[in-house]
């Protein structure tokens, strides 16, 4: 059995980074005027006090489309450099075509080869692990990762267990082959995997293949998220763990190393049975899922873009991203900035 753990000898970099999220808020305080809920509970139990929510006629495709130029524009290149453009999303504009080709389309990303992947919140590090493939290989030269969400259309806003969790949001990172050896925000070691066992504690029943929505179930909301918690925290921990530790050793260090580490925003109190168990303090962990809540594929992106831009890293740091998703999938990437 193969090591889950590949490097890819330093040769790529991360040249640009962007995000997007909707302008509307939905806070704590406006979820109890829908729900039996109350901003005490939902902050207690999740860290969460607002999310963002895209307008009516905002796609996903949309909200990628603005982390992709923010993206693009930190990375100083034009629509017609990009050759390989993935899009990591679990709420697509429509089952076909690709939302990555309706983002080709908007940004005018002319000479690019475009998919989608469905690895739920762990998507975006699936993605950028596959254009680290294409580039390596010297197939691609320039992709653009994206993890895109609109869950408020997926959503049942009268369950309260799983609608004061998610919001909408993109975040984006441009990817080049590294020419000189000598370029930061290098993508140093991988680790991904999967456990198809665990595909029930957290999924969609309705909507595709296996459970069509027809007029005799729709009112049975079978389209939008189901989970069981208890099961997701005790995985999402477990997972999420193993993902960093197999990352860090692929290249020799260890949490100790570790200057940054950039969790999915599912929950905080997974976030902190993650740092606390690896014994990464508080303030080497960034955190914004209070502000944005859980985006799914978008979650770990939007972060990095944050983090980022506000210089909580910094060259030469030691950055690790971590995600655990449906599935159930974990990915994790270990970047020396």
């Amino acid at each position: 059995m193969p090591d889950p753990t590949e490097q890819n000898n330093c040769s790529v970099t991360i040249c640009g980074t962007g995000s997007y999220v909707p302008e509307k808020v939905l806070s704590n305080a406006d979820l109890e005027k829908m729900v039996d809920t109350s901003d005490e509970w939902i902050t207690s139990r999740t860290g969460i006090r607002e999310r963002r929510i895209a307008a009516d006629g905002q796609s996903t495709s949309d909200l990628a489309t603005e982390a992709a130029k923010q993206a693009m524009a930190d990375a100083g290149i034009t629509a017609e450099q990009i050759d390989l453009i993935i899009v990591a999303t679990i709420s697509p504009d429509a089952f076909f075509p690709a939302t990555a080709c309706y983002v080709q389309k908007n940004i005018g990303a002319i000479n690019a080869m475009c998919f989608d992947i469905s690895a739920a919140c762990s998507g975006f590090l699936y993605g950028i692990q596959i254009s680290q493939h294409f580039i390596n290989t010297g197939h691609r030269k320039t992709a653009l990762v994206i993890g895109a969400e609109k869950l408020s259309s997926m959503v049942d806003w009268e369950d309260r267990n799983t609608c004061v969790l998610f919001g909408d949001g993109a975040g984006a990172v441009v990817l080049t082959h590294d020419t000189d050896g000598n370029a930061g925000r290098k993508v140093l070691s991988s680790s991904l995997g999967s456990d198809g066992r665990q595909t029930d504690i957290l999924h969609v029943p309705g909507g595709g293949s296996a459970c069509p929505i027809t007029p005799e179930n729709a009112d049975q909301n079978l389209n939008t998220i189901r989970m069981q918690g208890r099961e997701v925290y005790k995985s999402a921990v477990n997972a999420m763990r193993k993902a960093t530790e197999d990352a860090l050793a692929g290249v020799e260090l260890g949490a100790e190393d570790v200057d940054m580490i950039i969790p999915h925003q599912a929950n905080l109190r997974i976030i902190e049975a993650i740092t606390d168990r690896m014994g990464i303090p508080k303030e080497k962990t960034f955190i914004n899922l209070d502000k944005y809540g859980n985006t799914s594929a978008a979650a770990v992106a939007i972060a990095l873009d944050e983090a980022n831009k506000t210089g909580a890293i910094k060259p030469g740091d030691i950055v690790v991203l971590v995600a655990f998703g449906a599935g159930l999938t974990w990915a994790s990437s270990v970047l020396r900035w």
